[in-house]
């Protein structure tokens, strides 16, 4: 990851898209997933992410969604609240060829999960990221399962600090899997069997 003065530029580890940048906003408000925790996260979802829809909540850089799509997942949706990031996110899609297989969401998450629900999106796997010093993973669940967007053998994969773990059950979700990378964690979530 190299810092410029404006923006921090990126790169795509594996996949079609391996080794092209990414520019991401510079600052307080943007802490993208380092190299180390995508890399492992993507060995772990190893096959599941070709053909997949992926959703990327708290997007910021968009990393994690774009690493999908070279992984070959179907579609990604982005969703990120910060305009200028989701502007950066969309330009980055547009110079690297694949905007016609994702879709940036410019709003807070939680009422764009609604508004997929309504629409009648679902998804195969879902990526959060929130701020760390914002833990929303339970609302972001809860939010999830109203919403009914996750396909039943989907997987919702939540980055947080490993001083603040989130809730291991939560409105139907259980974490099956932890992994801590540094200071990131990892935390797996499935439905729990009805």
């Amino acid at each position: 990851m190299k810092r410029g003065n404006r923006c921090i530029v990126l790169r795509i580890i594996s996949g079609s898209l391996k080794g092209r940048r990414i520019k991401a906003r510079a600052g307080l408000a943007v802490r993208p997933t380092t190299d180390r925790v995508r890399e492992a996260l993507f060995n772990i979802l190893a096959f599941r992410v070709k053909e997949a829809r992926f959703l990327d909540l708290y997007a910021g850089t968009g990393a994690i969604g774009l690493e999908a799509l070279s992984r070959g997942a179907l579609e990604v949706v982005f969703v990120e609240k910060d305009r200028r990031s989701a502007a950066l996110l969309q330009d980055n899609l547009q110079r690297l060829g694949v905007s016609e297989r994702a879709i940036v969401r410019a709003g807070e998450a939680l009422p764009t999960i609604v508004s997929l629900g309504r629409e009648g999106r679902k998804f195969d796997l879902v990526f959060m990221d929130p701020p760390y010093d914002h833990p929303v993973v339970e609302q972001t669940l809860e939010a999830l399962s109203r919403a009914a967007i996750l396909e039943r053998e989907g997987w919702v994969i939540a980055e947080t600090s490993h001083r603040n773990p989130p809730v291991k059950l939560c409105s139907g979700f259980k974490v099956w899997r932890r992994e801590r990378y540094g200071e990131a964690l990892l935390s797996f979530y499935r439905m729990e069997a009805e």
